[in-house]
């Protein structure tokens, strides 16, 4: 478990689900699906990447998560997401470090990123790293 300036972060579990996806519907540009973002298709990807997937608390309330996983070759990012009143704290900066942490411990060098256009919010977030929604190198 991993603190930033101003909440916690620990790995996602099924429990998160409904939180998360409260967050997520709640989130300008955040795209979700209904089978692969439904409680059951959430806990698979859990299962499958159980070390790479994070949410953020602050005073016991989720205010943050990113899923990460990959095939074995290539990792991939999706549903990074803070809280409106949580953002501008360093939250994400915290979610995506320890995302990638899990991903480079588990020997991936390589992650995509998948952004919608019109996520203004998502892409200035990236913009700002300097990374592009794609491909990042690790």
């Amino acid at each position: 478990m991993n603190t930033s300036a101003h909440a916690l972060i620990r790995l996602m579990t099924p429990a998160d689900y409904s939180a998360a996806h409260a967050l997520w519907t709640a989130t300008p540009g955040m795209g979700l699906h209904s089978e692969d973002d439904s409680p059951e298709g959430i806990t698979r990807y859990l299962q499958r990447n159980p070390e790479s997937c994070f949410i953020a608390e602050r005073s016991g309330r989720l205010v943050g998560t990113v899923l990460a996983g990959h095939d074995g070759r290539r990792g991939f990012i999706y549903h990074l997401a803070v809280a409106h009143d949580a953002q501008r704290r360093g939250i994400a900066d915290a979610l995506v470090n320890a995302a990638l942490q899990a991903l480079r411990t588990q020997q991936i060098q390589k992650v995509a990123l998948l952004i919608y256009r019109d996520n203004h919010n998502g892409n200035a977030f990236w913009d700002k790293r300097r990374l592009k929604p794609c491909e990042i190198n690790i």
